[in-house]
């Protein structure tokens, strides 16, 4: 058994990979659109598993391992989906991340107050988990004294 993918409905699919491709750093692999079933989906992955998903498209596998942004045309209410829980990645340096981020209006609903990890939620109320790479930095302001903010 391997990994595949998670997919994760969204209302406005233009603001998702807005989110996803241009605030978080993700890049679009792969793209299905069904005019007789009325939806699409954007497959997405982190950039050090480009590679991956781009090899396994090659090799006719399925893309992996990815996020899947199902967009149904017709509209639907998702609610907060809060039972899925969140997706999580690793970053090189979680306070620039999470800065480049904030610059970008995303609100940071968990900051990195320890250096090591952090919540930001997607457009559509998806948790995303910051995780710092090889371990916490040393904790630094403004991020030490941040509050939590919303829900993550």
């Amino acid at each position: 058994m391997r990994y595949l993918h998670t997919m994760l409905r969204v209302r406005n699919l233009d603001a998702a990979l807005d989110f996803y491709c241009d605030k978080l750093g993700l890049q679009e692999v792969r793209r299905r659109v069904d005019d007789k079933n009325r939806y699409t989906l954007a497959f997405l992955a982190a950039a050090e598993d480009v590679p991956a998903a781009q090899a396994a498209l090659k090799a006719g596998r399925r893309d992996a391992p990815c996020v899947e942004l199902t967009y149904n045309w017709d509209t639907e209410d998702y609610g907060e989906a809060r039972y899925f829980g969140h997706l999580a990645y690793e970053v090189d340096d979680i306070y620039a991340q999470c800065d480049r981020l904030m610059q970008g209006g995303v609100t940071i609903n968990r900051p990195p107050r320890d250096g090591m990890m952090a919540f930001v939620r997607s457009p559509d109320r998806h948790s995303i988990e910051l995780l710092q790479k090889n371990g916490p930095l040393p904790p630094k302001e403004p991020w030490t004294s941040m509050p939590n903010t919303g829900k993550w």
